[in-house]
């Protein structure tokens, strides 16, 4: 697939607040600090896109950019979610937050599926688990997506996949589509988006 160009459309606060439009939506979520806004970049090529910050917790409502807006039959939403896990926020805030989230992945019709975001050079983390059985529970479709793969050596990259896999299979037979990635070295850009323009044309026939 060719992003020929990619264009922020609009934040919300709530579900029912995104366009109403008929294209495919793809969403992407991690914990904070994931890498989240370098991957979109890497995949879009363009560093600006969505907004990266030393500071992790930084989006806090939905992000909706149009990609290939111009070239119709090719047209697609991408999606930037808040953060779980939400980094030095009040009760009140994880509240809304939570709730922002949980909205739209369960209410948005268009969202043909959620990339969860996963920094490969940690051991899988219990939020994240619960966060994917949640998913599955709800029917939600989606697919894993390793962060930061040039952080490591090929050998303990390989080592923690295979690891988190393995705890995965624990829970997830058969297991989720997972892809890994590298906004450094742009590792995975055209498996991701190879996938995207599958569902893509499963959608439209």
């Amino acid at each position: 697939m060719e992003i020929k160009n990619a264009t922020f459309v609009i934040s919300s606060a709530h579900a029912y607040q995104c366009p109403d439009h008929q294209l495919p939506e793809y969403a992407f979520i991690g914990r904070s600090n994931v890498g989240k806004s370098s991957l979109i970049n890497m995949l879009t090529a363009n560093r600006k896109l969505a907004k990266t910050s030393a500071t992790p917790g930084k989006t806090l409502l939905i992000n909706h950019f149009i990609i290939n807006g111009t070239t119709p039959n090719a047209a697609w939403y991408l999606v930037d979610l808040p953060g779980y896990g939400f980094a030095q926020r009040s009760k009140t805030q994880r509240t809304k937050l939570e709730q922002m989230i949980s909205g739209y992945i369960l209410q948005r019709r268009q969202l043909s599926n959620l990339f969860v975001l996963i920094d490969s050079r940690h051991e899988p983390q219990q939020i994240d688990l619960e966060f994917m059985n949640w998913l599955g529970e709800s029917n939600v479709p989606f697919s894993i997506v390793f962060t930061k793969a040039d952080k490591l050596s090929r050998a303990r990259l390989n080592e923690n996949i295979n690891n988190y896999l393995a705890r995965l299979a624990q829970d997830w037979e058969p297991l989720p589509p997972h892809f890994v990635t590298s906004a450094e070295t742009r590792l995975g850009r055209e498996e991701l988006l190879a996938y995207i323009e599958t569902i893509n044309k499963e959608i439209q026939t």
